[in-house]
């Protein structure tokens, strides 16, 4: 066991205590462990310790990570940083997941090379939940009739939300970000013309993930609480 392994535990049973507290049901969160800025070595300490399926930010980085795990035919990547349209091709060949979908027009970039690779991809509508200008995703009162417009893309499958909290010392700020998932979500699961399903909640971090879970978070995303510090790219990545 290494640093990492012990570090996934602790984590592991960090979210298992927050669901108990929160009245659900053990196993009922996943934990998508951000290996952004770290090299293979840390990967593959998790990936012995059972994760499978790992979240990164730069498509250029989680390509060359997936071509360099490609012997290992069970692990899987999640895109959840923001995605520009002319990086769909890349993300259209390896991802397993995207948690940042916040326009028709990466819808659509995404879903026209999905078709040409004979895939489909999983993916989490991106909502501005805090209203920061600086902050990508769809505001929170566009959110019903975006989901409606994703309909024609077919090799998207929509799973659910996706939120960045406001990073901030007050429990209640951060708490009203995931508040107002909830309440957009209620609003899609009522909408019979939205595309995909939206049981899905994909929020929470290393500073909040426990709160999130509290409001009904499906998937948290953790890195730093996993992994340590981030490294700057020369020093994990070498060239």
């Amino acid at each position: 066991m290494g640093q990492v392994a012990d570090n996934l535990a602790a984590v592991q049973q960090r979210i298992e205590v927050a669901s108990v507290r929160a009245g659900r049901a053990p196993g009922s969160v996943r934990l998508l462990p951000v290996s952004k800025t770290h090299g293979p070595e840390k990967i593959r300490e998790a990936y012995d310790a059972g994760m499978r399926i790992f979240g990164e930010n730069r498509v250029q980085e989680a390509a060359q990570k997936a071509e360099l795990f490609a012997d290992v035919p069970d692990l899987r990547w999640a895109v959840i940083g923001h995605l520009q349209t002319n990086k769909a091709k890349d993300v259209a060949t390896f991802a397993e997941e995207f948690h940042a979908l916040d326009s028709l027009r990466l819808a659509e970039a995404l879903d026209r090379r999905l078709h040409q690779q004979a895939r489909s991809l999983d993916v989490f509508v991106q909502v501005n939940s805090s209203d920061e200008p600086q902050k990508f995703g769809v505001a929170v009162e566009n959110a019903v009739d975006f989901a409606v417009a994703l309909r024609p893309y077919q090799n998207l499958r929509v799973r659910g939300l996706m939120t960045l909290a406001i990073f901030s010392d007050d429990a209640e700020a951060v708490a009203g970000c995931f508040r107002r998932m909830l309440e957009v979500q209620e609003r899609l699961r009522q909408t019979d013309t939205a595309a995909g399903s939206y049981d899905e909640l994909s929020m929470g971090m290393s500073g909040d993930f426990e709160l999130a879970i509290a409001y009904g978070a499906t998937t948290v995303r953790v890195g730093e609480a996993i992994f340590g510090s981030r490294l700057r790219p020369q020093d994990y990545w070498p060239g």
